[in-house]
């Protein structure tokens, strides 16, 4: 797919005038996807599609448009190019952009991220093999995904990456109901195993008598997937480089050394474990690991290319929004098989949603419970709790208070599918705190 891509571009190169420049970047995927409800396939299928977006450049005045691709040369030259004439016609009416900045550096980069993973209709019937009579609802999204670079001075980059997405609840009845996730570039059925029978375990704890908490502050486990949920945060502006400088990040009182986490925490971007590509949309390469809390101390900024022009500091391979793409957190001593024991009494809570920032500057974090959340005392479920809602510094949660960070470490793909798979990922162990404030 992606060679089609630079033939592509490189017939648009022979269409420019002297003054231009052209920028191209692409996005394509072969997906399968399979929806579950009750038990049962309900919806499979295949979609095959492909996104040229173009940039032109005169000076410093520049224009975008993205085209969907069919695939087939001449027709899409045709359209391409007639994109091309009217971009070249509102580049002269646009004020000049200050931080328009491409990689000045004519890279030319292949990663090709090949798995061998078994079918759509291999991994559904696994899935369901396992679940049973179990009523299972969710999707399979599985297949390759393609991205390049290119442009008239000399760049050429590529990307390919093969992965799949489980994800499936167990639902016991109404709103009671296990959410589960297994995603990667490597297929294990017998991981798959096990996750569906710790689900099918918690789901029969869900049959007893929903248990109601006062508000106040509780020994809690976070899961991988509700540790997700918090740290995800962060990417609202918390590792930018503008963010900083605008003294908008959620972390600035930890840039400044007034606030810390946890010595156990370190927290990275890396693409070289993620799924992402390994580059971005002006042309510049990520490294393979980018540190940006260290041992609980703040560490690098991720800089964009227009930040990177605007505040005079070298690109890192950071996306417009300075966030991560795969974050990862490194993993602590506590074993999973340890876990309820270790907690003893508190919450045992898989999943959150609807979070959002109470206190944006202390790092403060709000949000609610979400499906099989549980009561535990001396190691043992007792039952299942009621949604709760949560009012918490991430400065205390995986700092003051934080006990442990699981050995084992969950890798989590974004399941999001607007407009195209997401590539974004997450490797994050469970942690274990105290203290967690429940305010409703």
């Amino acid at each position: 797919m992606t060679d089609l891509f630079f033939e592509l571009a490189d017939q648009l190169y022979g269409e420019l005038r002297t003054s231009e420049k052209l920028y191209c970047f692409f996005q394509g995927e072969r997906s399968d996807f399979v929806r579950f409800n009750q038990g049962r396939i309900r919806q499979p299928g295949h979609v095959e599609q492909a996104y040229l977006s173009l940039d032109l450049v005169d000076g410093e005045r520049h224009a975008q448009a993205q085209i969907a691709l069919g695939m087939q040369n001449d027709i899409d030259r045709a359209r391409c190019a007639q994109m091309l004439e009217q971009l070249r016609s509102k580049v002269a009416a646009l004020p000049k952009d200050p931080y328009l900045f491409y990689n000045p550096e004519l890279t030319r980069s292949t990663v090709a991220q090949e798995s061998v993973l078994p079918t759509a209709g291999e991994m559904s019937d696994a899935l369901l093999e396992l679940a049973g009579d179990a009523d299972l609802v969710g999707i399979l999204a599985r297949g390759p995904m393609y991205s390049g670079f290119s442009s008239s001075e000399g760049h050429r980059i590529a990307n390919s990456s093969t992965s799949f997405n489980l994800d499936w609840s167990l639902y016991h009845h109404a709103d009671k109901a296990v959410k589960c996730g297994y995603a990667g570039r490597a297929w294990d059925h017998d991981r798959l195993a096990e996750k569906m029978e710790t689900a099918k375990r918690q789901v029969q704890a869900l049959a007893t008598k929903p248990k109601s908490l006062e508000p106040g502050h509780y020994r809690v486990y976070m899961a991988p997937a509700a540790v997700m949920e918090l740290l995800s945060m962060l990417n609202w502006g918390a590792f930018g480089l503008k963010s900083h400088r605008t003294k908008q990040s959620s972390l600035l009182r930890l840039a400044l050394g007034e606030a810390a986490f946890d010595p156990r925490f370190t927290l990275k971007e890396n693409t070289a474990g993620g799924t992402a590509p390994h580059f971005q949309t002006e042309g510049f390469l990520k490294p393979d690991s980018v540190t940006l809390i260290r041992e609980g101390k703040f560490g690098d900024c991720l800089v964009s290319g227009r930040s990177a022009k605007e505040y005079g500091m070298p690109a890192n391979g950071a996306g417009a929004s300075e966030g991560t793409e795969s974050m990862e957190v490194d993993p602590g001593d506590l074993a999973m098989a340890d876990v309820l024991e270790r907690l003893d009494t508190g919450m045992y809570i898989n999943n959150l949603w609807y979070l959002n920032y109470s206190d944006r500057p202390a790092c403060r974090v709000t949000g609610m419970t979400r499906f099989a959340c549980f009561w535990v005392e001396k190691g043992k479920i007792q039952a299942p709790l009621n949604v709760m809602r949560f009012d918490e510094s991430l400065y205390r949660a995986f700092g003051s208070n934080l006990i442990d960070l699981t050995k084992e470490r969950e890798m989590i793909l974004d399941s999001a599918t607007y407009e195209r798979r997401s590539t974004e990922s997450y490797h994050l162990p469970g942690a274990l705190i105290e203290d967690f404030c429940f305010n409703l």
